[in-house]
């Protein structure tokens, strides 16, 4: 495997969800196969490796996946959330399940996926390319007042009314076809001194056109409920998340389910009968260590937190 394409906090989620011989994985985001194959050398010929991937490229990765590990595999083309939800339609229980979320290495690197600001390609940014919305019709047809919050919600960014401007003035003389056109839109928005700060100036631009072409937001929220309600009885769910809208969702619902008792602190008995779903297997959210960004500067944004299911109060 490419120094690009290494899995971002491999050994750290590995040892979260301690994958052992037997047990039912489920890779929601299979990508390049970094993450499972760790997980299906650890669950053994009697464990089965379940992998979602809504990108058909992933597919012929994960054929050669499942050529040489010895592990019962099973992969589902469709976006994340549709695929937990489907599994736990048919009654699968899982031991593990783990999110490594955002774009892929292998997505970004190819350029004519137009994911990144440093090719120029024809905008897309559709992680399946068989849907039809793509980053050509968000950037050329979207009215200005809707790209503005799409750059301020989804990519957090300071200058998103003046880069919609520029974007709305740029189209109206030709419509905005490749990744280029679209830098040099954001540039002539971008004041001077922003341009020279940390981080390319298109970053958080491309972020949120991404996140708005593919769902992703919506898709996260539908999956960690979907995610959870798969495991088992002491089951294990593990996220990578890459930025802070991805890793506030998933605090946020962690955090939720190991909470017990939600009465206002002055009832002097519990009242709600609220007992805790989860534990914790990480205090606070793990990072890369500084080995592992020297090595892989895109794992500097990595931020991982699992927790266990724990069983229902009175079950055996």
């Amino acid at each position: 495997m490419s120094r690009s394409h290494a899995p971002v906090l491999a050994g750290e989620l590995v040892g979260a969800l301690d994958p052992r011989p037997g047990d039912v994985a489920v890779d929601c985001t299979f990508g390049d196969g970094g993450h499972a194959r760790l997980v299906a050398e650890r669950i053994g010929p009697e464990g089965t490796l379940v992998a979602i991937d809504r990108d058909p490229a992933a597919q012929e990765r994960f054929e050669d996946l499942a050529s040489e590990v010895e592990c019962q595999t099973r992969f589902i083309g469709l976006d994340f959330a549709d695929a937990l939800e489907a599994l736990v339609e048919e009654g699968l229980r899982a031991d593990v399940a783990y999110l490594d979320l955002g774009v892929s290495s292998m997505q970004i690197d190819d350029p004519e996926r137009g994911f990144s600001y440093s090719f120029d390609a024809a905008l897309d940014m559709r992680m399946d390319p068989r849907q039809e919305l793509d980053a050509r019709e968000v950037v050329n047809e979207w009215d200005e007042r809707r790209l503005a919050q799409v750059l301020r919600s989804f990519g957090e960014e300071r200058y998103a009314k003046r880069i919609a401007r520029s974007i709305e003035q740029r189209r109206r003389d030709a419509p905005i076809e490749t990744t280029q056109e679209l830098v040099d839109a954001i540039l002539v928005a971008v004041p001077a001194p922003a341009r020279f700060a940390a981080g390319h100036p298109a970053r958080r631009v491309f972020q949120a056109i991404r996140i708005a072409v593919n769902g992703e937001l919506d898709s996260l929220d539908r999956a960690l409920p979907a995610a959870w309600d798969v495991l088992g009885p002491g089951g294990r769910l593990a996220a990578v998340s890459f930025h802070s809208l991805e890793d506030r969702r998933v605090k946020r619902f962690l955090a939720d389910r190991a909470r017990g008792c939600v009465c206002p602190p002055d009832f002097p008995v519990c009242a709600c009968g609220r007992t805790p779903e989860a534990e914790l297997i990480t205090s606070g959210g793990v990072i890369p260590t500084p080995g592992e960004v020297a090595d892989n500067p895109r794992a500097r944004s990595g931020r991982m937190r699992a927790a266990r299911r724990l069983p229902a109060e009175g079950a055996l």
